[in-house]
């Protein structure tokens, strides 16, 4: 029987694709990526990727120690002249915090040793373009009814069990075909489509940081503002630089507990919760979204300890969106989430505090719309991605006047 990876990607040879060039996707197999390589996973696509792919940032090497420190200088040295071993590096870019020796690559399968200097291959090579509601990501308080000129590359640090976008999150650049996008043709394609908002979204953003922040900066200039999907996983130092170019980050708190990380996610949740209060003391738009996924992260217990640390660490202003998981990946055994679960726990973040806790993923639900914390009106309305009625005047609720925290123009 066909797998379903060789089924999509033989839709994907025999359909037309405008994913690398800045179009938008056809069809539903389409919607994440490119045409595959006819040499996918060939040794000669990964040199070509090798011999054109930057230096990275944040990283160390062993080729940068200095020999003195284990060696005495005026020691002399007999029989074979000393050779250090091949040089090891310490990615510094995401939590994961990977060792990586010469030829090997990093968990995000994006970043490899080359003789000892770190090169990014993901750079300049989009694998899927898209253009969405802004509604999608989703964001709800950032920019309502915006469309959003939508890029990803293959790879991300987790390895969730439940992931969505596995085709492309659990891929190496060599597993699909794409040609080179300089970050100005990026912002180019944006602004000639009158797109107000770029979204690194898919996939892992983090694992392409180089090419985000300068797709970011060209962006910047063109008056379009940079929005990141992101699982949160990255270090400080890399996620200040993205915080001062981005406009809004969303990030996926996938559960609020160590072991539902380590055994679903393959990663852990503190650096997590730190790359949530960095950003939010950046002063940057903010959303967290929960995938709420039966019997692994929908416990009263989780969701109570989330909730109470997104109301006692951030405020009670953050939007907070309780997702309905659908089966697909590894856990294609699970049902979908029933949505009385995803109401209580909506409820729940209200009787909380939480001004703004939506539920996601069920169209048409009244957990969808944005009300007005103090006359309790719906001030945005929406129809499953889309938006339908806007009732604010200025950031404030037009009923009662009443401001709603958000990014509103």
């Amino acid at each position: 029987m066909i797998s379903r990876r060789r089924l999509l990607l033989a839709v994907a040879r025999a359909a037309p694709v405008a994913g690398c060039t800045g179009g938008i996707l056809a069809g539903p197999a389409l919607r994440y990526f490119s045409a595959p390589s006819g040499r996918a996973g060939g040794k000669d696509s990964l040199e070509d990727l090798i011999r054109t792919a930057p230096r990275a940032r944040f990283w160390v090497s062993t080729a940068d120690s200095d020999c003195r420190k284990c060696h005495d200088p005026k020691e002399r040295l007999t029989g074979t002249p000393h050779k250090g071993a091949p040089p090891i590096i310490k990615c510094q870019l995401c939590a994961q915090g990977c060792t990586i020796r010469v030829r090997e690559r990093g968990k995000c399968r994006q970043r490899i040793n080359v003789n000892g200097e770190l090169r990014t291959l993901s750079y300049g090579h989009p694998v899927t373009v898209h253009i969405d509601p802004i509604e999608k990501k989703p964001f709800y308080h950032f920019l309502p009814g915006s469309a959003a000129y939508s890029l990803a590359t293959t790879g991300c640090p987790l390895s969730c069990k439940f992931c969505q976008n596995w085709e492309i999150s659990q891929a190496r650049p060599e597993d699909y075909e794409s040609r080179f996008v300089q970050p100005a043709d990026v912002a180019g394609a944006a602004a000639s489509r009158d797109v107000p908002v770029i979204a690194f979204t898919y996939n892992e953003p983090t694992v392409f940081t180089e090419y985000l922040t300068d797709i970011a900066r060209v962006a910047r200039k063109r008056g379009t503002r940079c929005v990141m999907i992101s699982c949160g996983f990255m270090n400080a130092e890399p996620l200040k630089e993205m915080c001062d170019v981005l406009a809004a980050i969303k990030i996926d708190l996938k559960g609020f507990d160590e072991e539902f990380y380590r055994s679903v996610c393959s990663a852990e949740l503190r650096p997590v919760l730190r790359s949530i209060k960095q950003i939010a003391a950046s002063g940057i738009h903010l959303e967290i979204v929960n995938l709420v996924v039966p019997t692994l992260n929908d416990s009263e217990k989780m969701v109570r300890a989330l909730v109470d640390w997104v109301a006692g660490e951030l405020g009670s202003d953050v939007p907070v969106h309780f997702t309905r998981f659908h089966p697909d990946y590894q856990l294609l055994n699970l049902p979908p989430t029933p949505v009385a679960t995803l109401e209580h726990a909506r409820d729940l973040a209200m009787a909380r505090g939480l001004r703004y806790a939506f539920v996601g993923n069920v169209p048409d639900h009244p957990g969808n719309h944005t009300y007005c914390p103090n006359c309790g009106k719906a001030v945005i309305r929406r129809s499953a991605i889309f938006l339908v009625e806007n009732s604010l005047k200025n950031g404030h609720c037009k009923f009662c006047g009443t401001a709603i925290a958000g990014t509103w123009y």
